[in-house]
């Protein structure tokens, strides 16, 4: 057995990296500044940096994300930056237009898969999949997308919690929203409509 120096080795983290403190009347800015330089909050930091750079520069960002964004309640922060027209362009697949159109429809989503995938009312809500199968027939006849399709039908039935949507917002803003929906593998087809 050989022993090194442990001032030798190369160390993937420093104290230099870690989270400061951070009083509570700071700016979201110090906030933002203080959270660690390691990991997750690295990558956040360079994210944020490289959306500001493409918007500054006038290039289009596009937001591309899965049904946890929304599930996990972040919409209102990313329609706050389609308001701002930092974000362009925005893309769910299939189960993010479900939560997207459910929070709109309700204020509510995310069934509990567990309890109800036994008794066979797994996916079975039957305003969703008639909201978004008759949005795509409407949108079909004139030559629209499914993200904008299900964005303009939800503005048009005046949705409760349409705030809450990105495809409504998207709609708003008029700025692309594309659904990228698996084909048999989402409950809306599981459904007459």
């Amino acid at each position: 057995i050989k022993s090194y120096p442990l001032k030798e080795r190369k160390n993937k983290l420093s104290f230099k990296d870690f989270a400061s403190t951070f009083n509570a009347d700071a700016s979201f800015k110090s906030f933002f500044a203080s959270l660690p330089n390691i990991l997750a909050g690295k990558k956040l930091k360079e994210l944020v940096k490289e959306i500001l750079r493409a918007h500054h520069r006038g290039k289009p960002v596009l937001w591309a994300m899965g049904a946890h964004v929304i599930k996990c309640g972040l919409s209102p922060l990313i329609n706050n930056l389609i308001h701002e027209r930092i974000v362009n362009a925005i893309a769910l697949n299939g189960a993010g237009a479900i939560h997207d159109v459910e929070i709109a429809l309700i204020g509510e989503t995310s069934e509990d898969v567990e309890e109800s995938l036994p008794t066979g009312k797994f996916g079975m809500a039957q305003e969703t999949a008639e909201f978004i199968n008759n949005s795509l027939k409407e949108g079909a006849k004139r030559g629209w997308g499914a993200g904008k399709a299900i964005g303009h039908m939800l503005l048009k039935t005046e949705a409760p919690y349409k705030k809450f949507s990105l495809l409504a917002t998207a709609a708003i803003n008029d700025i692309p929203a594309t659904i990228h929906i698996a084909i048999g593998t989402d409950v809306i087809h599981m459904h007459p409509s």
